[in-house]
């Protein structure tokens, strides 16, 4: 039985090495796109996408390809994003490929989120071609690049291809390769269906559209197919391939990538990983699909205007079809009133959701300080999950507190090195092992915890390495911190929205500076306010918002001086009493000023 003349293969990378702009290259060579259609980053649908010059998304293509040996190939390309926060997508588009083509920049060399994407493919026993990419650089330095390919990724230096996806050079060497290194998909024609889905996106005309990979068998327009984790059974409408806009084919076989759409109506109803098999004829058992992700980070996103809200609660359930990493749940403020509690896998995650918010769906959002998972145990043995700070429970119940930890991977140059484990322990963390890549430049390992990098982690170590270094992170689990919920009170009333769990070490001076912040947002009132943090009963700092002056003794002109002090006595006694019963209404702006300022 002849192979099945197909390829399936995805581009793994660090952030910014050329992977969008080699699959710009293969899609000319192939002529998948007409000339006069061809613009840069052409697999990049997003605007977000091309302004940050970032892949955010996988996206697939199919292309067709005569080789030299005079056989045509169907190549589906997945072409993956590189930032760690979108790990989870490479694993997906991993699972749908049967080889991996590595790009390496000849200039930057091996980077923190090359190595972790290796690990992956390695995990999944995939074949992997290295790319050394942009060879036309006056700084490219081959060599090296070559060496730290074998001694940091074990991958023989020999079998690395040299290209440059911007002027094209090498295209032709990376399409052989594919060909001739890549294994073609099993031959499971025979077979009960069985397809993967990958991904899945909502068209507001057709509904759900699944992104799947055949693995057996094959999908026809007017069958009978069942979700095998829902148990739902569809009627198969439509099915086609990304070229890279979608076309509509006849049937899609074993091996192939592409689309299908059926009658799914909600969101809701499709899962990442999720096995489609035939109604007819069943497969016995599920392809094994990918762990599920657990998000990370979480942050309240509410509406600035109340009326959004159901607007919110759609455009959030459209988001997360497209992205099934990020999670989110119905909560209320006292201060912000109704809104969402959403989870993500990192901080450039968290930004690009509330950014597609912002432009995709024109939502007005604002949303609260950036949280991790802890870990409460009682004092009767009972562990509490918390992802925010309202729900912590009374110290005296608490016997301790765990944070997640992260093992951080940081590349950087020499000269760099001092520095940046200075961030380190000033952020709690502790440096493991240091390893020499090569005569510049040096890779640190250390532990700490999440909390720590969550804000501005990443922009400090380009600041330091003046742009040369390079994080990368995994999760380690939890372990128990010195930590506390620092509470911030207005006119002695807690404020929800404000709260937040900090190490006992950086709560007076969190708890400072958002006393200092909100003291010149907080209007003035007839009395005066106080604005404390507090750790538990305790009072760590104090600001006052000093009260408007009224002068009660403009109508008095001449006359004794205890007429003046019988209504100044009058007024002291008011403002006394008022500020027993006088509530503080924080405005919008405050709680936004805050946020922002955070």
């Amino acid at each position: 039985m002849s192979e099945l003349p197909i390829r399936n293969f995805c581009i793994i990378a660090h952030i910014d090495h050329g992977k969008t702009t080699l699959s710009d290259r293969l899609l000319e060579k192939t002529h998948t796109i007409a000339m006069r259609e061809m613009r840069d980053q052409m697999l990049d649908g997003m605007d977000l996408e091309r302004e940050r010059g970032i892949t955010i998304k996988a996206h697939p293509v199919n292309m067709k390809y005569t080789a030299k040996n005079g056989r045509t190939y169907e190549l589906n390309l997945i072409d993956t994003p590189g930032h760690v926060d979108f790990a989870y997508e490479v694993s997906r588009s991993l699972a749908a490929c049967e080889g991996a083509l590595l790009i390496v920049d000849a200039a930057q060399g091996v980077e923190a989120q090359t190595v972790a994407n290796v690990h992956m493919a390695m995990k999944q026993k995939l074949p992997i071609i290295p790319v050394i990419n942009k060879v036309d650089l006056p700084t490219a330095d081959i060599p090296n690049v070559k060496h730290q390919l074998e001694e940091i990724l074990a991958i023989p230096g020999e079998d690395a291809i040299l290209c440059s996806a911007k002027s094209g050079i090498g295209i032709d060497e990376v399409l052989e390769a594919v060909i001739d290194r890549i294994p073609a998909p099993e031959d499971n024609r025979k077979a009960p269906l069985q397809a993967l889905v990958f991904d899945s996106m909502f068209d507001s005309f057709r509904g759900v559209v699944v992104h799947v990979r055949v693995f057996a068998g094959e999908l026809v327009p007017g069958m009978s197919i069942r979700l095998m984790g829902a148990g739902e059974n569809y009627e198969v409408k439509s099915v086609g391939v990304f070229t890279p806009k979608p076309e509509e084919r006849e049937r899609l076989g074993t091996g192939s990538a592409g689309y299908v759409i059926a009658n799914i109506k909600t969101p809701s109803e499709v899962r990442i990983g999720e096995t489609i098999t035939s109604v007819k004829h069943p497969a016995k058992h599920p392809l094994p699909g990918f762990q599920e992700v657990h998000p990370m980070v979480f942050s309240g996103i509410y509406p600035l205007n109340t009326t959004d809200y159901e607007r919110l609660k759609v455009s959030l359930g459209k988001l997360q079809l497209n992205d099934s990493s990020f999670v989110f749940q119905s909560e209320s403020s006292v201060a912000l009133g109704f809104g969402y509690r959403c989870g993500f896998l990192g901080l450039l995650h968290m930004e690009i959701i509330q950014e597609r918010l912002r432009r995709e769906f024109d939502l007005d959002i604002i949303s609260t300080y950036p949280s991790v998972i802890y870990r409460v145990v009682r004092s009767n043995g009972q562990v509490l999950e918390i992802d925010n700070p309202a729900f912590m429970p009374d110290p005296s119940v608490i016997d301790h507190i765990e944070e997640p930890y992260v093992r951080v991977f940081l590349m950087t140059p020499n000269d760099s090195m001092g520095d940046l484990m200075g961030l380190v322990m000033e952020r709690r963390g502790v440096c493991k092992r240091t390893e020499s890549i090569d005569s510049h430049r040096v890779m640190l390992t250390c532990e700490m915890p999440l909390n720590e990098i969550l804000v501005d982690f990443s922009d400090k170590i380009k600041t330091i390495t003046r742009g040369y270094g390079s994080m990368d992170y995994e999760h380690m689990g939890h372990r128990e911190g010195d930590l506390v919920k620092l509470d911030i009170l207005v006119n002695h009333e807690p404020v929800d929205a404000f709260s937040s769990i900090v190490h006992r070490e950086k709560a007076e001076y969190r708890g400072r500076r958002l006393a200092e912040k909100l003291k010149e947002v907080i209007p003035q009132q007839l009395f005066t306010i106080a604005i404390q943090a507090a750790i538990g009963g305790k009072i760590i700092a104090r600001e006052t918002v000093k009260s408007m002056g009224k002068n009660v003794t403009a109508k008095c002109y001449g006359g004794d001086i205890s007429r003046k002090r019988k209504l100044w006595e009058k007024q002291k006694e008011g403002k006394k009493r008022m500020k027993q019963i006088g509530k503080v209404n924080i405005p919008q702006s405050a709680f936004i000023a805050v946020l922002k300022n955070d």
